[in-house]
């Protein structure tokens, strides 16, 4: 992980990088509680439910570049598999993928597991 990342984002970017995946994970959980309180639908409930489960991943900062895209691509299936308003989808796939492209910043675990560790003699 560490070489997909020059550094884990610390201080304000890192604050915000925290909001980022605080607003990605809430709307991934409402988003997919919305979907199950609605009549059902046709569309594709499997991708529903790991959408909402990545939202786990997304919010704790665990495989950010994998969860990232995973919730890039399901939710752009999402939004091409039903007619209802594809643009909640939408913006959840592009959280996704900024998500991916930067990613999760120091206060999340990949930084905890993945960052450099500093060695004192």
């Amino acid at each position: 992980m560490q070489r997909l990342f020059s550094t884990f984002a610390n201080g304000w970017p890192g604050l915000g990088l925290l909001l980022q995946r605080l607003l990605s994970a809430s709307a991934l959980f409402f988003d997919g509680i919305r979907y199950f309180e609605e009549a059902p639908h046709p569309s594709l409930p499997v991708l529903r439910l790991i959408g909402a489960g990545t939202g786990i991943f997304v919010l704790v900062g665990l495989w950010t570049p994998v969860t990232g895209m995973l919730v890039a691509i399901i939710e752009l299936c999402i939004a091409f598999s039903h007619t209802g308003d594809p643009w909640i989808s939408i913006l959840l796939a592009t959280l996704g993928a900024t998500l991916a492209m930067i990613g999760p910043g120091a206060w999340s675990i990949d930084a905890q597991l993945f960052g450099r560790k500093h060695f004192e003699d």
